[in-house]
């Protein structure tokens, strides 16, 4: 530790962010995290964010203002189980030397993916306590939910997004005292961001929004005895049956298990339509952007469960990939069938935009996180954990 101005110690805190989706949750917690004395930040930027094929999204991280220390390659050119494995492995090599350089006091790291499992495998060995946000939920239809709970157990700080996860990690053994209620870090970007207008958009994106806007986000299932491969035909399938006036922008899948199979069926069904345009990675601000403006947003990412209610868009949510999380009243679930998807995506129309009350809405998430940062003096105490019995629990 270095002496920060006020004369405490301050922290080195080292963030790992492995695509677009978590940075743009990370973002204020990192501008708070960068701005405090009390805090020393490096950013460690891995998967996605170092691949042309995702956007190459490092530079987006750059062209914010903030520092990457370090970049840890992990992604294979293989989608299969056996290259997810080994990509999942190669973020262990990686991020272990990382680490072992920038020699942080505290690791955070937010929600499920396998390179942020990576990150929690090796700051285990090298003794570095680890915050995790987004934990305790539950989305049984992807091995998400295995790493998610898996990360929990290699944390000593937990930043949940509702009291129903912090009763999950209560009852998982976590110390209560260090479970924390703080809501959806990506819910901030509404108190803090200007989003941009519709005509500032359609510049930007150089598409023309219609009348009527989808929002489309498809990821691969990864636990589902239906191929990812059948749910995004149908999805298309259903798609392709909407009226050619409306507009559809869809953003490509994560580097999971069929993600490019995935991508290369996306673009297949974007030829040759002019309503219609995809786009590798729209950033945190144009998606909220356009997931304001949406008629309608649909899918299977967390987006439409945690952003979209409040933003007043209803969300078609396609099977089971979030099967466990909590649901405003404006999400519809459906199967991933062409028929169902098409049926759903009329109920949500009819119910259209109206705001509605958001399970994950609690305040200023990054501020509530910094504000428990800073109460501790000594993370390295952290390291020793003790498995914490519920009373009803107890042998």
């Amino acid at each position: 530790m270095s002496k920060s101005v006020s004369g405490r110690a301050s922290h080195k805190v080292c963030v790992v962010t492995g695509s677009r989706a978590d940075y743009g949750l990370l973002y204020f917690l990192m501008r708070q995290l960068l701005a405090d004395p009390l805090f020393d930040l490096s950013i460690v930027a891995t998967g996605m964010h170092l691949s042309p094929e995702f956007g190459m999204t490092a530079k987006v991280i750059e062209a914010d203002g903030f520092k990457i220390a370090a970049r840890v390659e992990t992604l294979l050119s293989s989608d299969s189980g056996v290259g997810v494995a080994k990509a999942t492995g190669l973020g262990v090599l990686g991020l272990a030397d990382a680490f072992q350089q920038l020699r942080p006091d505290l690791l955070i790291i937010l929600g499920d993916r396998f390179e942020i499992f990576s990150a929690a495998q090796a700051a285990l060995f090298l003794r570095i306590p680890v915050a995790h946000i987004g934990g305790g939920d539950v989305t049984t239809g992807a091995f998400d939910d295995a790493i998610r709970h898996s990360i929990s157990k290699l944390s000593h700080l937990h930043f949940v997004t509702n009291a129903d996860a912090a009763k999950r990690l209560a009852r998982m053994g976590e110390n209560p005292k260090h479970i924390f209620d703080v809501g959806s870090p990506g819910l901030d970007h509404l108190l803090h961001t200007q989003l941009p207008s519709r005509e500032q958009l359609e510049d930007d994106l150089e598409f023309k929004l219609r009348k009527r806007n989808l929002l489309v986000t498809f990821h691969p299932v990864t636990l589902d005895l239906m191929s990812s491969r059948l749910q995004i035909d149908a999805l298309l399938e259903a798609l392709s049956r909407r009226c050619p006036e409306d507009g559809i922008i869809l953003t490509l899948p994560n580097a999971d298990t069929e993600g490019r199979a995935l991508i290369d069926e996306i673009r297949r069904f974007a030829v040759g339509k002019d309503n219609v345009r995809v786009f590798a990675s729209l950033g945190q601000k144009r998606y909220l952007g356009v997931l304001a403006l949406a008629n309608v947003v649909v899918g299977n990412s967390s987006s439409g469960l945690y952003e979209a209610p409040s933003l007043g868009t209803p969300t078609v949510n396609i099977g089971n990939r979030q099967d466990g999380r909590l649901r405003a009243d404006s999400v519809f679930d459906c199967e991933p069938d062409a028929e169902a998807i098409h049926d759903a995506i009329d109920r949500a129309l009819t119910f259209g935009k109206q705001v509605v009350k958001n399970p994950y809405q609690k305040g200023d998430c990054a501020q509530s996180i910094v504000e428990q940062l800073q109460k501790v003096d000594d993370f390295s105490r952290l390291i020793v954990k003790v498995f914490h019995p519920q009373p009803s629990a107890a042998c």
